[in-house]
């Protein structure tokens, strides 16, 4: 094992806070003494089937923690994603079915290792020892915290000061996160900042149960393609681990500079030296922006699609945009016109391009569409029938062929 210093500047990479920090480097000087490795969890409920990077910033984090020799819980919150996390919800959110959630569980197992290392992983289901309480059990959790503590969440006491409602049942999702800790005696756990206060009821929790008390460590939440609201399936911002080699590449070189750095930081694997080294040459001018982020894309792409599928999206790519060429698996569609001529939205939307025609005139007004290599800026404009080349944006091409 390294350090315990070392460690800890590992750990401490990306981090926004650590709770407490002085009581970590106390268990891994312990750990280091004892050559006993330390319990680090991260609880994720399998409330969405897909994972995308932002989703990874954790998993890179466990990651972190497993090269450094201790053992990594990747808790599936298959009893509490019935219930529904309730951080930063409005409302009740909708209880997921068992077979939703199992489902869901099935794909996040298949999608972390390619991040994580399986047979370094110790894959749990709280169902394990939640769905084992008894009424007095239950009735024991829910008498360690009070109502006044409850309503200090801030979505928690937006909704009461609004007079919307909040069942008892959500109160008792952050005490049956925290009782995974306690269960699971976990030294260290890891989560979002949106977490911070189910993660400290899990201090909490294991204190009033006569438990250490876990290390908290607190990650960001990732930026999204838009580099201000966090990556967000719903806002259209993200990138998925289960997208094609192009789209992923693609995204990745159209995101900013300081986006850029922050994703180095974040996700990729060089070390800590080699971190500063590149930020000091982008801030000296030796190392070229553009030269980071395509190193950066191919070692995202190659470590969700291999090394092959990352050089030839990196060839195509250059072929593209330094070029001016075209891919070679332009996919092809056929549409039936409607009369003569066809209104673009429409053609635009038909083809599957855009979801909607309003994204589409959207879209065209900022000079985002090519058709035959010319751009088009009218929204009203009309096409007659025959083939035509569309590209949208600097990624997406199709071509549309009239039936």
């Amino acid at each position: 094992m390294l350090e315990p210093e070392k460690q800890l500047e590992i750990v401490k990479r990306g981090a926004v806070e650590i709770i407490i920090e002085k009581d970590l480097l106390q268990k891994l000087e312990i750990s280091c003494k004892e050559s006993r490795p330390l319990k680090v969890k991260a609880g994720f409920d399998p409330t969405a089937p897909d994972i995308h990077l932002g989703h990874t910033v954790l998993l890179e984090k466990m990651r972190q923690f497993q090269e450094l020799g201790h053992e990594v819980i990747f808790l599936i919150g298959d009893f509490t994603g019935m219930i529904g996390d309730p951080t930063g919800r409005s409302e009740t959110r909708k209880p997921l079915t068992r077979e939703d959630v199992l489902k869901n569980a099935d794909t996040y197992k298949e999608q972390i290792f390619k991040i994580l290392e399986p047979e370094k992983t110790k894959v749990v289901f709280n169902s394990e020892w939640l769905a084992k309480m008894n009424v007095m059990d239950i009735v024991r959790l829910g008498s360690m915290q009070t109502v006044a503590r409850m309503l200090e969440r801030e979505d928690f006491k937006k909704r009461f000061e609004t007079q919307q409602d909040i069942t008892i049942l959500e109160f008792y999702y952050p005490l049956f996160q925290a009782y995974d800790s306690v269960y699971l005696k976990a030294d260290v756990e890891l989560g979002g900042t949106d977490q911070k206060f189910n993660i400290l009821m899990g201090r909490t929790l294991q204190r009033k149960f006569g438990v250490e008390e876990q290390a908290v460590v607190l990650m960001p939440l990732l930026e999204g393609l838009d580099g201000v609201n966090k990556m967000s399936k719903s806002l259209g911002n993200y990138i998925g681990i289960t997208e094609t080699s192009k789209e992923m590449f693609g995204k990745l070189m159209s995101i900013g500079d300081a986006l850029m750095l922050r994703y180095y930081e974040l996700l990729s694997h060089i070390s800590l030296e080699e971190l500063g080294e590149l930020k000091d040459g982008i801030k000296k001018g030796s190392v070229h922006p553009k030269t980071a982020k395509e190193n950066l894309a191919m070692e995202i792409v190659e470590r969700y699609r291999g090394r092959e599928a990352a050089l030839k999206t990196k060839e195509e790519f250059e072929h593209i945009f330094k070029d001016k060429g075209l891919p070679d698996d332009i996919l092809s569609v056929e549409l039936e016109w409607e009369g003569d001529e066809m209104w673009i939205p429409k053609i635009m939307k038909l083809s599957d391009l855009v979801p909607s025609t309003g994204e589409a005139m959207r879209i065209i007004k900022q000079g985002g569409l090519k058709i035959d290599d010319k751009k088009f800026d009218n929204p009203e404009a009309k096409l007659r029938k025959g083939s035509y080349l569309f590209k949208v944006g600097k990624r997406k091409f199709l071509r549309v062929v009239s039936k």
